[in-house]
């Protein structure tokens, strides 16, 4: 387990009353034990969870297939192993509860991942108990980035960062979408990535589509192209969009990517700490809205475990149940100044990983210039 995390956790129950405190989602059980129990995110019922009290003692709850990645990873933490076809999964979680003296407790558990029905069978195992919504707390708890979390997303971002760069730079005029997607995936593999999320190929006419895969379409001269892709290591990831064109930029392309880049320097100028969120994003509306280009809802995001963490940078404290917070030290953004609709038959987007330090803000997608638009030959 990690010591760290275990002790933010036990200070957080302390506070919120809780006795325990369960983490059943693939993200939450990644960041205690600093691994993703393979097949957790591809099979719901596969639970795979870990149990943290408010003495600091910690369990493993999993299932059968993964007994064997649960002991090679965490050989020293208790774990209850519950078999996948025969039995009740939450009955052995709720008698595993009771093991560690929590039959009548107050436990915090992740409402917005557990599915209905085994909340309910676990509250009808442990009817003394009480359970209470705990994903909140672990959302709070993820904005502030440990040392190591920082140093893993800085690693990412330049996996991310690079493996697109030289994948546009490897491919000419002619080439697909596809071959993109081929060089930016032995890329991403190459540099050190365990696996990726949500590529984004999207090129001419397609550079308008939010988030679209790789097609068959071949890159013409003045095609927009933007590409975007997550790397992924022990849950981490980091996002990563560059926009390039072919040969040369079409009509209006250079003043949108300029206001663009200025954008991007607007909002790492105003990045600090107790910076507010909101006034980010106003500033960055003002400037885009220079060349009468539409807004969005937000220009960034927090980001670690999940694609998209708070704080948003966005429009109202609903976006993101955070929309006015302000900014602290060891968040990590993505950070996206971008216009899908420009009016020109195109979409441009500069997506960067940006670290909110003590004094400013540190650039974590530093591999390519993105002063320019990057130009397939």
């Amino acid at each position: 387990m990690r010591k760290e995390i275990v002790a933010r956790q036990v200070t957080a129950m302390q506070e919120a009353g809780l006795d325990a405190m369960i983490s059943c989602s693939p993200e939450s059980f990644a960041y205690l034990a600093g691994f993703v129990v393979p097949s957790q995110p591809l099979i719901r019922h596969r639970h795979a969870m870990v149990i943290v009290t408010a003495d600091g003692r910690t369990e493993i709850f999993a299932v059968d297939m993964e007994a064997t990645t649960i002991k090679r990873r965490e050989p020293d933490t208790p774990a209850r192993i519950w078999a996948e076809f025969t039995d009740s999964a939450m009955a052995m979680l709720a008698d595993q509860l009771k093991g560690l003296g929590l039959a009548a407790a107050k436990i915090g558990i992740e409402m917005d991942y557990l599915p209905a029905g085994d909340l309910e069978r676990l509250r009808r195992e442990l009817s003394r108990a009480q359970f209470i919504p705990a994903e909140a707390i672990l959302a709070r708890l993820r904005q502030i980035k440990t040392k190591d979390e920082i140093a893993l997303l800085r690693r990412l971002s330049r996996i991310a960062d690079r493996s697109i760069t030289d994948a546009l730079a490897a491919v000419n005029c002619g080439d697909s979408e596809m071959d993109i997607a081929a060089h930016m995936t032995r890329n991403i593999y190459t540099l050190g990535a365990e696996h990726f999320k949500l590529m984004i190929v999207a090129t001419g006419e397609r550079s308008q589509l939010p988030n679209v895969g790789p097609s068959e379409r071949r890159l013409e001269p003045a095609d927009v192209c933007r590409v975007e892709i997550f790397s992924v290591i022990a849950g981490y990831q980091a996002g990563v969009c560059r926009t390039a064109v072919v040969q040369r930029a079409p009509p209006h392309a250079e003043a949108i990517w300029q206001n663009l880049v200025e954008c991007k320097y607007l909002i790492m100028d105003m990045i600090k700490p107790g910076a507010s969120c909101r006034a980010i994003y106003d500033a960055f509306i003002r400037h885009l809205s220079k060349l009468k280009l539409p807004p969005i809802s937000f220009v960034g995001h927090g980001i670690g475990l999940h694609l998209h963490e708070d704080p948003y940078i966005g429009t109202t404290p609903e976006i993101g149940k955070s929309g006015d917070a302000q900014l602290e030290a060891g968040m990590v953004l993505g950070v996206e100044p971008l216009c899908y609709q420009t009016g020109h038959g195109f979409g441009m987007q500069n997506k960067d990983m940006m670290l909110v330090t003590e004094n400013g803000c540190e650039l974590l997608s530093d591999y390519a210039n993105t002063d320019r638009l990057l130009v397939v030959k």
